[in-house]
């Protein structure tokens, strides 16, 4: 099956420029994981409660009554009274919530990673510890895109910043210690912990690539099997 999050993860480079500076992007990515959860179907207590709403996704990322930490699309049981907002092509509705049953931070490393890899680790570990720090067992997902490509271009404003090799490492001299630091530090705070490698350089024409497509693909498609079993026995 094609999967939504792998696609919507691939929009945000293929064919234009990627924008690191724009907050939503993760939220972007995110909260497509529910659509590919509810499509695979292999938990049911999840399919039904998305049909009958009583389970929405928060698109502001703040469970209702509680000053929350902004977190990429939370999901969790609706307020009471409030009616869910199903919106055109989605599946899983949005609204308000007073709980987290699962909650996902996305964090995409594109240049310079060693430079920024403590706050990324400190910031998913945070994140993580959030979610679960109001009660409940929710089920805590990180999703970290590692770039690979052999250069890169950054931008900010009008200005261009390319990767050069020496004092501006190129990704794929830095990917490999990046994702070891980031297993060693992040990921034990996390159910599941997924790491997507691919290839983009950020320069006309803007390709995009999976380091493996297969790969990449079998193992997203494994974690939403093990998410799903996790919602089964704690929800």
């Amino acid at each position: 099956m094609d999967y939504q999050l792998l696609d919507a993860f691939r929009g945000l480079f293929d064919g234009h420029a990627y924008l690191h500076r724009r907050s939503n992007l993760g939220d972007h990515v995110a909260m497509h994981i529910y659509e590919d959860l509810h499509a695979l179907g292999r938990s049911p207590r999840l399919v039904h409660r998305v049909n009958t709403g009583l389970s929405v996704l928060n698109t502001k990322n703040q469970r209702h009554g509680i000053r929350a930490r902004r977190g990429d699309g939370s999901f969790g049981e609706i307020v009471p009274n409030a009616k869910p907002i199903k919106d055109e092509g989605f599946t899983v509705c949005r609204g308000p919530i007073a709980t987290i049953e699962v909650g996902i931070e996305v964090k995409i490393l594109m240049k310079a990673m060693i430079k920024q890899i403590d706050r990324v680790a400190s910031d998913l570990r945070g994140q993580a510890e959030h979610f679960r720090s109001r009660g409940g067992n929710p089920i805590c997902v990180g999703v970290v895109g590692i770039n690979k490509a052999d250069h890169c271009t950054s931008y900010e404003g009008e200005r261009a910043y390319p990767t050069d090799g020496t004092k501006n490492k190129h990704p794929a001299q830095e990917a490999a210690d990046a994702e070891a630091r980031l297993i060693q530090h992040a990921a034990p705070a996390f159910d599941e912990f997924i790491i997507l490698r691919f290839r983009a350089t950020n320069e006309p024409p803007f390709p995009f690539a999976w380091v493996n497509g297969r790969t990449t693909q079998m193992d997203y498609g494994a974690a939403l099997a093990r998410i799903s079993q996790a919602y089964e026995a704690r929800v």
